[in-house]
């Protein structure tokens, strides 16, 4: 199977529903719900064969940053194309989809270096529960990315472009605290999973993604007790969801780049 090009077709498709998709937000074509969907699947279906081939390449706990974005990347399409069928979240494809097909590419490009090891049962529920609530808290970033911009510009009265098209606003922040719920069960079930099925959660490697994965669990928790007790929404909610998106972030690639990237270890 050449690698390569199912990476550039996947590139391609993406490309195409997140330019519709975009074009749509800033009303320059009608709202096309399906052609975005489908344009995606179409990508994802050259995606996948690609990610199987890097897992299949880089066996272990922890593959590389290139073959974790690419599989991470496939998950969150995955993810975003089965809620966008229940919930108004297909904006977030202008960006995920285009980060998903680079990813991909740079993957194929940029192999991650091979792992070796198998997965029990308990460490494969940790490592998909983990990817899981990794997908959906990114698509809850990106939902608040887009809930601040229409909150900023019904503050300053701005009522067309972006804001036309967007489901109004209590849609929105509804939608977004229905992610960071669902998001927050995967990530106890993952850390709890870690803690269960993973001989150390505080060795040397694994140190920094317990760390900070629980610090992420902290600050989205702290969120949905707020919005529960205190009633924090709008921009407060946003910084929140993104602050708490960027240390999980952190935990998943921060030391995959130092070592592969940066310090060109293995």
């Amino acid at each position: 199977m050449q690698a390569l090009p199912l990476a550039i077709m996947a590139l391609i498709l993406y490309l195409g529903a997140a330019s519709w998709q975009g074009l749509a937000l800033l009303r320059r074509v009608p709202q096309r719900p399906a052609l975005v969907r489908v344009l995606g699947l179409l990508g994802l279906l050259f995606h996948l064969p690609v990610t199987f081939k890097l897992i299949d390449q880089s066996p272990g706990l922890m593959p590389g940053l290139s073959t974790s974005a690419a599989v991470l990347t496939a998950i969150m399409v995955i993810l975003l194309l089965s809620v966008s069928l229940a919930k108004p979240v297909l904006s977030v494809a202008v960006a995920l989809f285009p980060v998903s097909g680079l990813a991909l590419l740079l993957a194929v490009g940029l192999p991650s270096p091979e792992r070796t090891g198998g997965m029990t049962p308990g460490i494969a529920l940790h490592a998909m529960s983990s990817a899981l609530a990794f997908g959906t808290l990114f698509i809850a970033a990106c939902q608040a990315v887009l809930l601040g911009l229409q909150n900023q510009a019904l503050r300053h009265h701005h009522t067309r472009g972006v804001v036309q098209v967007l489901p109004p606003l209590t849609t929105m922040e509804r939608v977004l605290f229905e992610l960071i719920w669902a998001g927050m069960a995967l990530l106890t079930l993952s850390i709890f999973s870690g803690f269960l099925f993973v001989e150390s959660m505080f060795a040397q490697h694994l140190a920094h993604k317990t760390i900070l994965s629980l610090a992420a669990w902290v600050i989205f928790a702290t969120l949905l007790i707020s919005h529960h007790v205190l009633g924090w929404r709008g921009m407060r909610a946003v910084r929140w969801t993104l602050g708490g998106s960027a240390v999980l972030l952190l935990a998943y690639f921060g030391s995959k780049i130092v070592l592969e990237v940066i310090l060109n270890r293995t």
